[in-house]
């Protein structure tokens, strides 16, 4: 179960005007504005359920899952995944959860994206079991049969 209770997470944004003199000034004083990325973020989704988390640019998406994820701490409120505070239990929570975000990848560019999967099964030392269960059902549920032999480069980021 995944359940977040009022989380906010604001970031202090260094600003300046445009030219070498603002640049040469911004050396000595700083100015900065809060950015608001998370206000009162509160949801829970039950085990067993699938959702789809979207919104437009800006709107606090990759904030809210690295808060999840445990790679960032909210200013406030509280996020609980299966028992767990993830950026208190950081070492145990990862090892049970996967995130993958845009323009990153865990995939090398040049192998079959089955190579991919493999060099990291070997990496977090995977079962062979669980890891062949699991990728088989992934590669029925998100229909992946068609592209899991092709390199990555030929795949759309999309």
């Amino acid at each position: 179960m995944i359940e977040l209770k009022g989380i906010n997470k604001s970031f202090k944004v260094a600003k300046r005007d445009t030219g070498f003199g603002a640049a040469a000034k911004a050396l000595f004083k700083r100015e900065y504005e809060v950015l608001h990325a998370l206000k009162d973020v509160s949801f829970k989704i039950n085990d067993g359920e699938m959702v789809g988390y979207i919104g437009p640019n800006g709107a606090g998406k990759s904030s809210t899952v690295k808060i999840m994820s445990g790679i960032l701490n909210p200013d406030s409120g509280e996020c609980i995944i299966n028992g767990l505070t993830p950026w208190k239990n950081r070492i145990k929570h990862v090892s049970q959860i996967g995130v993958v975000f845009g323009q990153r990848s865990q995939l090398w560019w040049d192998v079959p994206v089955i190579d991919s999967f493999d060099l990291i099964k070997d990496i977090y030392k995977i079962e062979e079991k669980l890891y062949k269960h699991n990728l088989s059902t992934m590669i029925e549920l998100l229909n992946l049969s068609e592209i899991i032999r092709t390199p990555a480069r030929q795949l759309s980021l999309g």
